[in-house]
């Protein structure tokens, strides 16, 4: 007879912690740049534009932390989704099978979603869902292997990754900046060795031009107006690595204060290492093309994210203060999906129902604002709805 094997409970603090970086990301409906706009002199407005957009270049914001936390996050799940597969006695063939059946999955709704407003198929692999599909298969492999090993794929991606973008050689004197979008005068361009880390001149975009182009398209693809690029999706990996073991910490941890000693300490020896590289210019810290010293950087507020949400949610059993963000979080592809996909049909049907102008009740300076809230408590009350009757879709 097997042994039985304990399913294992869910963690309020991951939920919490999961329900709030999908709230950042569905809070993009309030569009606070365009209140910000009509208060130019408001200290206050431009912290919550700065933090509700992606920097230009070099550094981070509260919204750059939404596709790193999502990433630790599928990372820090994994254990439990292994232990839960195996207390129903499923064998590692039918783990693999449903892996690649959701790599395959987070892919094509990835690309499904970035086809919406187009004429045709938009293939393209630099957003969250298809970025998490195309590195999964490898994060499932180290599932089952000794810490030491998640640590040292870690420090091979990282540095396999740097190397990759060093020795592409940099612009020359003939470099044709049309082909970038960009100009060898932009202002966020870097200088010295640290150019090797510029938008649209880098590794990454020369693989892009060549990768991307093998799909049909309306027209050839020159850049990415953004500076993202699909191999982000290597040092994304890092990312949910550094998920992986944490998420292995959390589930055999033997006391609280034993996890949270050792979340302080590594996000302060990857803070450290994240600083030195990008303040040395060996390394600058940018999301857009997930730069190793990015990964750590963001690595370090993932840590100091997850270990504050347990402390409350977990050690001192406060749950209960972030109820509103677990009801995202335990649907967050639902959530994920709404935020892409049924904007625009709650605001034409709050216009076609209740009033055209429902949304200028405050005036014209905070129309963006309601119109965002109306949007994002109809988005919450659906999750509240499949909450309570505890309807979670998985992929």
């Amino acid at each position: 007879m097997k042994d039985h094997i304990l399913q294992p409970q869910r963690v309020s603090s991951i939920d919490a912690y999961r329900g709030f970086v999908m709230f950042l990301m569905m809070a993009e409906v309030l569009r606070l740049s365009k209140v910000a706009e009509s208060f130019p002199n408001s200290a206050v407005w431009a912290f919550l534009d700065f933090h509700q957009s992606h920097v230009p270049w070099v550094g981070c914001s509260l919204h750059d932390m939404i596709q790193p936390s999502f990433s630790f996050l599928v990372g820090v799940a994994l254990p439990y989704s292994i232990a839960s597969r195996a207390s129903k006695q499923q064998n590692t063939t039918i783990m693999w099978l449903h892996t690649i059946r959701r790599s395959l999955t987070l892919i094509l709704l990835g690309i499904f979603l970035r086809s919406m407003h187009s004429e045709q198929t938009n293939f393209t692999f630099e957003d969250t869902l298809t970025q998490i599909g195309l590195g999964y298969p490898i994060l499932f492999a180290l599932g089952f292997t000794q810490e030491k090993i998640q640590w040292s794929a870690l420090g091979i991606i990282l540095v396999a990754y740097w190397l990759a973008f060093a020795f592409y050689p940099l612009p020359g004197p003939y470099f044709d900046w049309s082909e970038t979008g960009s100009t060898a005068d932009w202002e966020y361009n870097l200088k010295g060795f640290a150019a090797h880390w510029n938008k649209n001149t880098n590794v990454a975009w020369a693989f892009d031009r060549w990768f991307l182009n093998l799909f049909p398209r309306a027209e050839t693809f020159h850049f990415n107006g953004g500076g993202y690029s699909t191999l982000s999706f290597i040092p994304t990996l890092g990312t949910m690595i550094l998920g992986l073991v944490t998420g292995k910490w959390l589930k055999n941890a033997p006391s609280g204060n034993w996890f949270l000693k050792r979340m302080a300490i590594t996000a302060a020896i990857l803070f450290a290492l994240a600083l030195v590289l990008n303040f040395t210019g060996l390394n600058p810290i940018v999301k857009r093309i997930w730069t190793p010293s990015w990964t750590l950087f963001s690595g370090g507020w993932c840590f100091v994210l997850l270990a504050s949400f347990y402390f409350i949610a977990d050690v001192r059993q406060h749950k209960h203060l972030f109820f509103p963000l677990i009801v995202i979080g335990t649907n967050s592809i639902v959530a994920y999906v709404m935020a892409e996909t049924i904007v625009g049909f709650i605001d034409s049907s709050f216009r076609i129902n209740v009033s055209q102008s429902y949304d200028l009740i405050f005036g014209p300076n905070y129309q963006p604002l309601v119109r965002g809230a109306v949007i994002l408590l109809v988005e919450w009350a659906i999750l509240y709805w499949l909450y309570i009757r505890k309807i979670f879709i998985r992929i």
